[in-house]
């Protein structure tokens, strides 16, 4: 009988998915991972409810949940990069980081030393396999698709998992859970940082990168708006959290943030969400990361998103060498995020994707 160890987070998700191995035959182990405890004191413990809600769970299925502690990969290969990223005007997605270097690295590598042959997580994705590669492809959920921020998986992390949520819409997921009785079947989703969780981004922030208040401009004025926080602090179209509301002749008009200047630490906005600056037809990315082996082809049309949830946009591609390109959409496409990361897809399957400079 193969054995299968679970990322059991706490979530319904990763339950459910644990859940529908043991139904199927699979030797059933699940895994609690604990990645984070800067801020763990004698008397707290950032990750003790998720653990009790993981442990509930593999009590009521039956199966034993062990605990491992990643605090020091994750430190190292991804909450440094996400800082790094930061300072440099950046904004950094650490979901993406967070699978393949800790769960589908970490995690994977410690699951077959304990005798695993496969691992599994409760990501909305599927798995194709032919007779040379695994192919990463679309959910059935399209709503819940968790592929934009599994693109840099590559065979082998691929080849040694399961998604055993791929055909199943969230819906379904709250119903599996219900029906079983687990005891976390209606708990909130997460939606804070990959395994710190949810906190005052901006004040959680700050302990690790002090702000530098200056000033926000109108980009084609340079009239002075008002002052910013700390650049760190902002991306690339957004519109809450800037406090320049009712300025003379805009007063029914919402400023959007257009650039950042590092050199003189200045936020630059635009007047509506329609600002011709917010919207372009072209980016360039690097340190893409391919899946399989085929590179994308300059003569031939993608599909991509420059954010999760995004609907699939038209595009192609010119390779600029040094592993970057220049993506040119059919459509233009909205604040584009320098940071972020642009994946790419062909009849529902992803190919990989690269992060977006400019």
């Amino acid at each position: 009988m193969s054995q299968v160890i679970v990322a059991l987070s706490g979530g319904v998700d990763s339950a459910v998915a644990a859940l529908l191995l043991k139904r199927s035959g699979w030797q059933v182990r699940a895994m609690f991972m604990k990645n984070w405890e800067q801020d763990d004191t004698p008397t707290y413990c950032a990750a003790a409810a998720d653990l009790k809600a993981a442990q509930q769970v593999a009590d009521k299925i039956d199966i034993e949940l062990l605990t491992v502690n990643f605090a020091t990969e994750y430190w190292d290969y991804v909450f440094t990069y996400f800082l790094d990223q930061y300072r440099a005007g950046y904004t950094p997605n650490p979901d993406i980081l967070c699978n393949s270097e800790i769960k589908f690295k970490a995690f994977l590598d410690h699951a077959i030393s304990l005798g695993a042959s496969t691992i599994a997580t409760g990501h909305y994705a599927k798995i194709h396999h032919d007779a040379t590669d695994a192919h990463l492809m679309l959910a059935q959920d399209s709503l819940k698709d968790q592929t934009y921020f599994l693109y840099r998986l590559n065979q082998h992390q691929l080849q040694h998992s399961n998604f055993p949520l791929a055909n199943l819409t969230k819906s379904e997921v709250r119903h599996i859970a219900n029906n079983a009785g687990l005891p976390n079947a209606n708990r909130p989703d997460s939606t804070g940082l990959c395994f710190i969780g949810e906190r005052p981004f901006r004040q959680f922030l700050a302990q690790y990168l002090p702000a530098q208040p200056g000033p926000i401009k109108c980009h084609t004025t340079e009239q002075i708006l008002g002052q910013h926080q700390g650049l760190i602090h902002y991306t690339i179209g957004q519109r809450r959290g800037l406090g320049i509301g009712g300025m003379q002749g805009y007063q029914h008009t919402p400023w959007f943030v257009v650039t950042k200047d590092l050199p003189t630490n200045t936020l630059y906005v635009v007047p509506g969400h329609d600002h011709p600056l917010l919207w372009t037809t072209t980016l360039t990315a690097d340190t893409c990361s391919w899946i399989n082996s085929a590179q994308p082809q300059p003569t031939i049309t993608y599909q991509a998103r420059i954010r999760h949830r995004q609907p699939l946009q038209n595009c192609m591609l010119d390779p600029l060498g040094h592993n970057t390109y220049r993506i040119r959409f059919q459509h233009p496409q909205w604040a584009k995020a320098p940071g972020q990361s642009v994946v790419l897809y062909q009849n529902n399957q992803c190919l990989g994707g690269c992060t977006i400079r400019s």
